[in-house]
């Protein structure tokens, strides 16, 4: 299908974007890669009146590896995040996940803010800004603040990023110690979760002393299962841990139903992904 019509911009900075955001109101919509947009608006289920491209803002690009923390700008595309070496001493997770999304085309055009902004229930990002505990700073006319991951993802397709707002970069602590594994059941077409799990283990001394487990593609948005983290303590790959582990993550938890998966299938694939990156997480170094 063809879109609505609709006016394109390219502004100059950032500042010149949240001004065609305000101009532009509701109808306004901003595009970095396009991947996820530029589909729904072809389907009209996206029908922006104003497009405000703002990929090639040298404030929103680059990627800063430091000791304590990563700082990605939010129009850093997939695949440089996927090749970046440095990034992938500090938090492996981030390219081994950038690999698994989708395609080469994709990966070289969408970009980690736009996968963020939009929230589809299965993208990948959002499992990993929660389990690495990644903080998204966003600024609009009224000022800048920094939302922890945590509290951005609301609901289906919902953000606490304002429709005034532009997504500017994400910042992740860099935590000596950590071992980290994502495990996905991705679709056969788009590449998208249809279930895909984070986890992110903090080892000292050889002990595993807790972590974090975030979960894609299974419900309405990318949630954390603060059960089974409760329980990580002492986890060293026991058999009977990791089913009471399994257990403790979906039990309770309603998964979506769609075409690709039922209610029961669904949640056979979680505690099927969760099991293989706990084990490919807490696996030797």
């Amino acid at each position: 299908m063809i879109p609505s019509a609709f006016d394109y911009v390219r502004p100059g900075s950032v500042a010149e974007a949240l001004g065609q955001l305000a101009q532009g109101g509701e109808g306004a919509k901003l595009m970095s890669g396009g991947h996820s947009l530029l589909p729904m608006m072809k389907l009209r289920l996206a029908a922006p009146s104003t497009l405000i491209d703002v990929s090639a803002l040298a404030e929103l690009q680059g990627i800063s590896v430091g000791a304590d923390e990563v700082v990605i700008g939010a129009a850093t595309t997939h695949a440089k995040l996927e090749h970046h070496a440095e990034v992938a001493r500090a938090l492996p997770l981030i390219p081994a996940m950038a690999h698994l999304i989708a395609d080469p085309h994709v990966r070289n055009r969408g970009t980690i803010g736009g996968s963020l902004a939009h929230a589809d229930p299965s993208a990948d990002w959002p499992a990993a800004m929660l389990a690495l505990d990644a903080t998204i700073d966003v600024t609009g006319l009224q000022g800048s603040r920094s939302i922890p991951a945590a509290a951005f993802f609301k609901g289906l397709f919902e953000t606490d990023l304002g429709f005034d707002e532009v997504l500017v970069r994400v910042r992740i602590p860099v935590v000596p110690g950590r071992r980290m594994a994502y495990r996905k059941f991705r679709h056969p077409a788009s590449g998208y979760a249809v279930v895909g799990v984070a986890v992110v283990l903090d080892f000292e001394s050889g002990r595993c002393g807790g972590g974090r487990i975030a979960v894609t593609g299974f419900a309405e948005h990318a949630f954390r299962v603060h059960l089974a983290e409760a329980a990580l303590a002492g986890y060293a790959g026991q058999p009977d841990r990791t089913e009471h582990l399994l257990d403790l993550a979906f039990d309770g938890v309603a998964p979506l139903e769609d075409r690709f998966a039922d209610a029961g299938y669904r949640t056979q694939l979680g505690r099927t992904m969760l099991r293989r990156a706990l084990a490919d997480a807490i696996a030797p170094e």
